[in-house]
């Protein structure tokens, strides 16, 4: 009975995600066009991926200070390298103030190489979320409020930190492209969906 709710809930959030397909254009109008950024519905977004074995590896510093370039383009607060066509356990948290996430708050952008979920709250809340590889969507989502995670920042050296609120929700949203999931899975109702154009209609009306 679980499953068969579970397999309903999925096929309504991608029902509802064709039918908003269209307003993707609306989340890309300041990126490059050339930008390798993928969607769903490639492969790719559904493999779990791999530890970086070499973190002096001379290709990682140019595909970080990519992926860095593309996130700030379209306006986004975090990305992971899947999200690039890169099946590797690398991300970036970066929050800050943009079109997409106006009341966000200002942080440096950190890069993690092979990051590790360490410690994660009970204490849980639902909070919006949207995805470059998921456009033109928002979701409401359950997440822990508090999470410690481990890591090798970009030069190699281990890091850890504790991280609470929206960030702490960037980090388990990009966390969760590394293990090949994207938030719609994680979309509990069908009523937790909203259109880009809907949300940030909400955005306005709140301010």
């Amino acid at each position: 009975m679980i499953l068969v709710k579970s397999f309903g809930i999925l096929k309504e959030c991608y029902r509802f995600l064709r039918n908003v397909i269209a307003l993707s254009a609306l989340e890309y109008v300041d990126m490059d066009p050339s930008t390798p950024l993928i969607t769903l519905g490639h492969p790719l977004l559904r493999q779990p991926s791999q530890a970086i074995e070499d973190p002096s590896d001379p290709g990682l510093q140019p595909f970080i200070d990519q992926m860095l370039k593309v996130m700030t383009a379209a306006n986004g607060v975090g990305l992971a390298a899947p999200q690039l066509g890169r099946a590797q356990r690398l991300i970036v948290v970066a929050s800050r103030p943009n079109p997409r996430y106006p009341n966000a708050p200002l942080m440096e952008p950190t890069v993690m190489l092979n990051p590790g979920l360490i410690a994660a709250s009970d204490e849980m809340e639902k909070g919006w979320e949207g995805c470059l590889s998921v456009p033109g969507t928002r979701g409401q989502v359950r997440r822990s409020c508090t999470v410690e995670v481990a890591y090798l920042d970009r030069w190699g050296q281990p890091q850890r930190q504790v991280w609470q609120g929206f960030i702490a929700r960037i980090f388990q949203h990009e966390y969760d492209h590394l293990e090949g999931k994207v938030f719609l899975d994680r979309v509990e109702h069908s009523g937790d969906l909203l259109s880009e154009a809907d949300y940030q209609a909400r955005v306005l009306e709140a301010r």
